[in-house]
């Protein structure tokens, strides 16, 4: 009534003890057929013809050298204008056929165009409306992430309304609108860089905020729970928690912000009237306005100069950008 017996490592088929050979591992197989496959692939790979390497992933080596040449040039242009004291673009088409620091030199010796008055009133007005950016936007961010209440979902709807509506358009209604505030409180008027940066901050919270509230959401809820047992208030898990955890995106909006602001002309131009208190997008726009009094060079050597603090300021804030702070933060 008793089953076969089970095969023991002992007992061997009739082939094996005949053969007297005992049978290898499959791993062992296995892996001399994949290196079998290797040696194949490379050996094709390395005898395939010119035109199907190319149709296969040459053309995308070739892509990326187009991109990086068309991204490269302007650069390079710039800066052969900037070090040439020409004057004139045309007379650096040939690249750095001509280096000196005739235009940098100049850039700073001319009473009328303040460069060095230009380059502080940037890195103020940037540097305000960055922080406030991120800031404000944080706080309110983090409202629309972690509460629930009445017109939250109106709120965050106006949000993207709102991007849908650059700012440029209301130039008209913003100089009208500083121009009345100017007879009440002129330090928040037409001229003074107070009255910019509110302009600047109320065009900037709208994305800024929705950018950050997306973030805000990848954070874990349990975290805040945690700290809620141990007694923690919304201000403390704000600036305690969740502020160090999304430091990744406030980098990037304060990034990002700075870099607008730098590049801003439009709305700069119509509310800095004083030649004082303007920014460096505004007053370079200085060297080349005028049709008989054009200085190509000058204006390059500026813009070079003015390029400084973005990549001081990107290269600082690279660490954070590319690290991801959330990560481990949890235990399952």
């Amino acid at each position: 009534m008793n089953g076969p017996a089970p095969r023991t490592a002992s007992s061997a088929t009739p082939t094996d003890q005949a053969t007297g050979t005992t049978a290898e591992p499959a791993t062992g197989e296995a892996a001399r057929a994949t290196a079998a496959d290797v040696e194949r692939l490379k050996s094709l790979h390395r005898s395939r013809p010119f035109g199907v390497w190319f149709a296969d992933k040459g053309w995308r080596h070739l892509v990326g050298i187009a991109v990086t040449i068309f991204a490269v040039f302007p650069l390079l242009y710039v800066l052969s204008a900037a070090l040439n004291s020409t004057g004139t673009l045309v007379g650096s088409n040939a690249l750095f056929s001509k280096i000196d620091f005739g235009n940098f030199t100049a850039l700073f010796n001319i009473p009328s165009r303040p460069f060095a008055r230009w380059f502080l009133n940037t890195l103020v007005v940037g540097g305000i409306t960055s922080a406030a950016t991120v800031f404000l936007g944080a706080m309110a961010a983090y409202a629309f992430s972690r509460m629930r209440f009445t017109g939250r979902r109106v709120g965050l709807l106006s949000l993207l309304l709102l991007q849908m509506f650059p700012q440029l358009l209301a130039v008209v209604a913003i100089f009208l609108l500083l121009s009345g505030i100017s007879e009440v409180i002129p330090a928040l008027g037409l001229g003074s860089q107070l009255g910019l940066i509110m302009v600047y901050l109320g065009g900037a919270l709208g994305v800024n905020t929705y950018l950050m509230y997306g973030f805000f959401n990848t954070v874990p809820q349990s975290l805040d729970e945690a700290a809620k047992i141990d007694g923690a208030s919304h201000t403390q898990i704000f600036f305690g928690i969740i502020m160090r955890l999304v430091t990744p995106i406030l980098a990037v909006v304060g990034l990002l912000t700075y870099i607008a602001i730098s590049g801003e002309f439009v709305i700069a131009s119509v509310v800095l009237t004083d030649p004082d208190s303007q920014t460096l997008a505004v007053g370079l726009y200085s060297f080349v306005a005028q049709q008989r009094s054009e200085n190509w060079g000058v204006f390059a050597a500026g813009a070079v100069i003015s390029a400084l603090p973005v990549m001081a300021l990107f290269l600082y804030l690279q660490r954070y950008i590319v690290s991801g702070l959330t990560a481990g933060s949890v235990k399952g």
